[in-house]
């Protein structure tokens, strides 16, 4: 007997690599999407000029970020909501906590998060023409908006990803990180106390599952030798001056450095 409904994902055209070099632009989903990877010792770069929650925002963050080649880029949708600055006519990343009647709030059309994220992957793609991007959309709702009017939100984000998947072919591809939460975790104990941020453990399980869709099996293995190191320099001991806690270091910093050997793209600061 079944008890969830369990999201079936196809898998992209393309492998994740270990230690790529990656970009996450977009929501709060996306900095900790990020972070994790940032964890496991890729070269990722997050949310560099802070969280962008609409397609246009996003598509700044990437104009922003200049000509760097990326090898994969993971963009997260939050919201269609945007802000207009009434004297400009432009939409603001960030009001800067200026009084609310200098801007005005509007609605993206479909097409116009489509165009938005479209010019978002050319310009990725004219750093680094083999450039791999996923395209999420955030699980987290807006209260402000009322439940209904966040899901309508949600929706024009899902057909402007639907299409931009369908038509800018097989480097471009769409992770179901929405619909997992929605319906293979929807209970609220994978909430946090506000009951619209998923918990940490509901992170936990959209990575097992990115990991598993998307990842090289030369990306996992990196993973599972990655493991018990990074364990190990987390370890907090009882006593830091101890000669066993300093063998113990000792004995930690010479793997990590013998897995740098093997990946020498890998980040290691010790």
């Amino acid at each position: 007997m079944e008890f969830r409904t369990i999201i079936n994902i196809d898998r992209p055209g393309f492998e994740i690599a270990p230690c790529e070099r990656m970009l996450f632009v977009g929501s709060c989903f996306a900095e900790n999407i990020g972070r994790r990877f940032l964890e496991e010792k890729f070269r990722a770069m997050v949310n560099p000029f802070g969280v962008m929650y609409n397609p246009v925002s996003i598509l700044h963050t990437v104009k922003r970020a200049g000509a760097q080649p990326f090898d994969t880029a993971v963009l997260t949708l939050g919201t269609n909501h945007v802000y207009v600055e009434r004297a400009t006519g432009e939409i603001v990343d960030n009001c800067q906590k200026r009084p609310q009647h200098l801007f005005q709030e509007r609605e993206l059309s479909a097409d116009e998060c489509f165009d938005a994220l479209r010019e978002a992957i050319t310009l990725l793609r004219n750093a680094n023409p083999v450039v791999n991007v996923i395209v999420t959309v955030s699980p987290i709702r807006y209260a402000k908006y009322g439940y209904h009017g966040s899901q309508l939100s949600k929706a024009v984000l899902l057909l402007a990803a639907d299409r931009l998947v369908k038509e800018l072919g097989t480097g471009v591809y769409y992770f179901p990180a929405y619909e997992i939460v929605n319906d293979e975790l929807r209970d609220y104990r994978f909430y946090k106390a506000d009951m619209l941020h998923p918990s940490g453990q509901a992170v936990d399980y959209i990575w097992e599952r990115l990991v598993e869709t998307c990842f090289s099996a030369e990306a996992r293995k990196f993973l599972e030798a990655w493991r018990p190191v990074k364990d190990a320099m987390g370890h907090r001991p009882f006593n830091p001056a101890s000669e066993a806690y300093r063998l113990f270091m000792e004995k930690t910093r010479k793997r990590a450095r013998a897995l740098k050997q093997q990946y020498p793209e890998m980040e290691l600061d010790l």
